[in-house]
């Protein structure tokens, strides 16, 4: 019996050289592996510099549930659209590195050659990071909104020339009350992104909490929280605002909040998979794409009890 064609999806940023040629290597090596490499449908421009190569367009005869695993070649922004590409059928997303930090990619861009390899095989595992689902109400607490993000959903406030008044509430209990430039709920994946940015806590991916973090809030408590899993948290603009807000989620949706509307995350039902080649630590992580400095440690002989 002949086996289904694998149908693998490519991800690359179409305005960099070096991605767009990452991309080629990729799409050649799994053609020649008997794969079938499958372009986003929503990308005109990586179509067209690759349009000279044999693939596949998702939505043209291909559907997101006949993805077997996405490569993505880019930065950690490339890596989020893939994962916004690919939602609906939580398909596997191995990130190669070709930006900057590159939180959420599992390789860099000198081991192309290796991850092609390992997908053909189907040598890795799968690593499943907390999703949050979020809604906005209007002033009656109907919904009129709803995403999903896997760094965070941040509330900001739409004026620059005006800061934004909010309420949090926690598991639909009144926390606080302040002015701000805006509020960040993220997740652990997020920890190291926005959050971290605006002087959140570094979480560890196998921990599963929420973070909130309060963005140049006018309050004393102020502080960021980490919150449980299974919390609810509720961000309501309030009605006496002069200006309106602005929900953002991963830096990709958007949607505008006027007086009297809230935001409600909560944990989503449906996990971000990330498919990973090498045990990872999350520590070593960390010093690498931070450059921390490391040197004179002495391994398991300098720690005492």
């Amino acid at each position: 019996m002949t086996e289904p064609t694998r149908n693998i999806l490519v991800v690359a940023h179409a305005r960099r050289e070096n991605t767009v040629t990452g991309a080629r290597r990729v799409i050649a090596a799994l053609h020649a592996a008997g794969a079938r490499a499958v372009l986003p449908g929503d990308d005109p421009d990586l179509v067209a510099v690759v349009a000279d190569v044999d693939t596949a367009v998702l939505g043209d005869g291909i559907d997101v549930t006949d993805l077997e695993v996405a490569i993505v070649l880019g930065g950690d922004g490339t890596i989020l659209r893939a994962a916004e590409l690919v939602r609906s059928a939580s398909v596997p997303i191995l990130g190669i590195n070709m930006g900057h930090v590159g939180f959420l990619a599992e390789l860099e861009a000198d081991d192309i050659d290796e991850a092609i390899g390992r997908v053909v095989a189907r040598d890795y595992d799968i690593h499943e990071r907390m999703a949050l689902a979020v809604q906005v109400r209007d002033a009656d607490g109907g919904v009129v909104y709803e995403t999903w993000a896997l760094n965070e959903a941040t509330v900001e406030k739409a004026s620059r020339e005006r800061m934004i008044e909010v309420m949090i509430e926690i598991d639909g209990r009144p926390l606080s009350s302040f002015g701000c430039d805006g509020v960040v709920v993220a997740t652990p994946t997020g920890s190291t992104a926005y959050n971290f940015s605006a002087g959140g806590p570094v979480v560890w991916p196998s921990v599963q909490a929420l973070c909130l973090v309060p963005l140049s809030a006018h309050a004393l408590f102020a502080r960021p929280l980490v919150l449980g899993p299974e919390t609810s948290v509720t961000i309501d603009v309030l009605r006496r605002n002069q200006g309106t807000g602005v929900l953002w989620c991963d830096g990709r949706r958007s949607h505008d909040l006027p007086p009297g509307a809230s935001v409600v995350v909560r944990r989503s039902s449906r996990a971000v998979r990330l498919a990973r080649l090498h045990p990872s630590v999350f520590t070593d992580r960390l010093v690498r794409k931070f450059q921390l400095p490391v040197a004179g440690w002495r391994g398991d002989a300098g720690v005492t009890s």
